[in-house]
């Protein structure tokens, strides 16, 4: 399936549009990529929703996928501010989406980095003209280890320079994920037990690469404060939220990062906090053996929470 491309006026990052296969949608959906990958690896999601009369919107943050322009750093977002601005690039999505869409429910997806971007956005926006959100393959508030990474990163921008790539803080992330699965046959066996989704990562020219020091004290900076309870308290007591990710996960220490966030959320007040922990699950359950699986239950949720019945 080949998505419509577009951009927004005075934004870097380049839209996709996907389906429906229909002429009378039923709702939206919005994906917000990893980091060191692209919208289009959601294709599959896209399809299985397009046919199920959803619209899929997508955009390639800054420095990463098509948005990559003649002038910029792969794996950066910018010198100054780089967090919010990816947020700003968010919301200007969501805003676009709604505007397209006025009367339709729209739900917000993240993966990884993205599902950060989407927890910020929501906690800061009070869940903002969203239906539901859902967060794959992320975390609760960080270990210490993440503050001594921040110190770190910012001592290498001192080093390397902002947009320097630093091989000790690729050491201590993906290569670091990637030991807890020797012996290793690539260097992402630490995303997926599926060999060809590996293999297709590795061999995609828009995947793998190391992000700038400066990207990495970005996200590194904006975790603490992301489960802080005042601003759990800003999203609605009804918000519905769903949670999924792979017990094996190294990003968030095999699962326990996840039921951390469910607490957190729980205890916050949110009374639609759905949870699914996947046995031997890695880093990205919609390209795992069991994507059929988790993308069926995805769906359940998506038509008990999201649509009316029709």
């Amino acid at each position: 399936m080949t998505p419509t491309k577009f951009k927004l006026d005075g934004s870097p990052c380049q839209g996709f549009r996907f389906g429906p296969a229909n002429s009378s949608p039923r709702a939206v959906l919005h994906i917000v990529h990893g980091m060191s990958e692209h919208s289009l690896r959601y294709s599959e999601l896209a399809k299985v929703l397009t046919q199920r009369g959803w619209i899929v919107y997508a955009h390639d943050h800054r420095g990463h996928g098509q948005s990559i322009g003649t002038n910029d750093e792969p794996g950066h977002f910018a010198d100054k501010d780089g967090w919010s601005l990816a947020i700003q690039d968010l919301a200007a999505f969501l805003r676009y989406d709604r505007k397209q869409h006025p009367d339709l429910p729209l739900v917000v997806f993240g993966q990884s980095m993205g599902s950060f971007l989407v927890q910020d956005y929501v906690t800061g926006n009070a869940a903002e003209g969203l239906s539901a959100a859902i967060l794959s393959g992320t975390n609760g508030r960080p270990p210490l280890i993440a503050q001594i990474g921040l110190w770190l990163a910012r001592f290498e921008c001192l080093r390397q320079g902002l947009r320097g790539r630093s091989p000790l803080l690729s050491q201590l992330s993906f290569m670091s994920f990637n030991q807890k699965f020797k012996p290793n046959r690539t260097t992402a066996d630490w995303l997926s037990r599926d060999v060809q989704e590996v293999d297709a990562y590795v061999e995609d020219p828009l995947c793998g690469f190391q992000v700038t020091n400066q990207l990495w004290v970005d996200l590194l900076q904006a975790l603490p404060e992301l489960t802080h309870p005042q601003r759990l308290a800003q999203i609605p007591k009804n918000f519905p939220i769903y949670i999924f990710g792979g017990d094996k996960d190294p990003t968030n220490d095999q699962g326990r990062g996840l039921v951390k966030l469910v607490e957190a959320l729980r205890s916050a007040g949110l009374q639609q906090i759905d949870f699914k922990l996947y046995a031997d699950g890695r880093h990205e359950m919609l390209h795992e053996i069991n994507r059929n699986h988790v993308t069926t239950d995805l769906i359940e949720w998506l038509e008990n929470q999201v649509l009316q019945p029709s």
